[in-house]
């Protein structure tokens, strides 16, 4: 593909989901809340997925993120007889701590993209993505200026996963499963899902507690080893 077609096509991406959302909004007879949100999500995504195609990432990089993804992919399918407690982020925040924000996105919207051909891909995978992405890209953020401990690490995995993921991921729900977009009926909805929220972000803190630190010198030790990102200009 050419330098020209690198450009041209995300941009008609962009501008096709741009349309899609005029069009709902200011010239279809029933709007369709879900398809404006997904084309939100995908529009969320984009950004992200190109800048980094753009980096240029070595094959060792992308390597180590494969086997990120992998790992995040088995740590929630080992835990399938559990409901919601899940250790892939905790998985995808100490990738996001080594490797930066941007590449902390990468790594959680990839992770929960593969994970769900197993658990069943629908029309909260868009919500997902963007939601776990969100978690590496604040994860990467956060942790250049705070150090991370595992106090810190614990603390940081329940709060974001509880309150942000949760919130995020649960809009699909709103959308797909409310008779009305009443004040009433999202709140019961935000809060039939809490508990499953609740049991994620503890699973997400309890591993971080427990095997967060140690992960994160393992992953820092194969990237100084290697020299992944040696001269890559980055958030970290």
């Amino acid at each position: 593909m050419s330098k020209t077609s690198k450009i041209i096509f995300p941009v008609c991406v962009l501008l096709a989901l741009a349309a899609a959302i005029l069009w709902q909004i200011f010239l279809a007879q029933t709007v369709s809340y879900y398809l404006i949100a997904a084309a939100v999500m995908i529009a969320a995504l984009l950004p992200f997925f190109i800048s980094y195609e753009k980096s240029a990432p070595s094959a060792r990089e992308l390597s180590l993120m494969a086997v990120l993804i992998a790992l995040a992919v088995v740590s929630r399918a080992v835990f399938f007889f559990v409901p919601s407690f899940k250790p892939i982020a905790a998985v995808v925040i100490a990738g996001a701590v080594c490797l930066g924000a941007e590449r902390g996105y990468i790594l959680g919207a990839l992770s929960m993209f593969v994970s769900n051909f197993q658990y069943g891909q629908g029309v909260w995978t868009p919500f997902q993505m963007v939601a776990l992405g969100t978690v590496g890209f604040l994860a990467g953020l956060l942790f250049q200026r705070v150090p991370a401990k595992r106090l810190q690490l614990s603390v940081f995995g329940f709060v974001i996963v509880f309150f942000f993921y949760g919130l995020l991921v649960d809009i699909s729900s709103v959308l797909t499963m409310a008779a009305d977009y009443s004040l009433q009926s999202i709140l019961a909805i935000y809060l039939a899902g809490a508990q499953y929220s609740a049991i994620f972000a503890g699973a997400t803190a309890i591993f971080l507690f427990l095997f967060g630190e140690e992960f994160i010198k393992k992953i820092n030790r194969i990237i100084t080893k290697y020299g992944i990102l040696e001269g890559v200009s980055d958030e970290r």
